[in-house]
């Protein structure tokens, strides 16, 4: 998996982008399918930088979330719980699928008399 930050308008420490990459990571333990992660951290405002995600999954999956807070690392949380809340109700959606009833669990007759009906 593969994850990129970037910054618009100004720079970011090594410190502060290992801390993002760190938060960042976690969105794997939500959905084992994601293939790369692109933080990028707006600082046009420095009293209110604006954090976007973009999370990319396997089958042409994506998942998009931006925030803006007083501090940095308070829009990054933000928009992880934006992410997770996302990728959980996708995950929940993809296994609900795959218990409901399909094409192979409908009844069929369990006599030739009653497929004849």
């Amino acid at each position: 998996m593969q994850i990129k930050i970037s910054a618009r308008h100004g720079d970011l420490s090594e410190t502060t982008q290992s801390k993002i990459r760190v938060k960042a990571e976690k969105l794997t333990r939500f959905f084992e399918r994601i293939t790369a992660i692109e933080v990028t951290v707006n600082l046009a405002r420095r009293d209110a930088p604006v954090v976007d995600i973009r999370v990319l999954a396997e089958h042409k999956r994506d998942f998009v979330a931006s925030e803006q807070a007083e501090e940095l690392m308070v829009a990054m949380d933000a928009v992880l719980h934006k992410l997770e809340q996302q990728i959980r109700k996708h995950k929940e959606k993809i296994q609900d699928r795959h218990r409901g009833p399909g094409h192979r669990q409908q009844e069929a007759p369990s006599s030739p008399e009653q497929a004849n009906l």
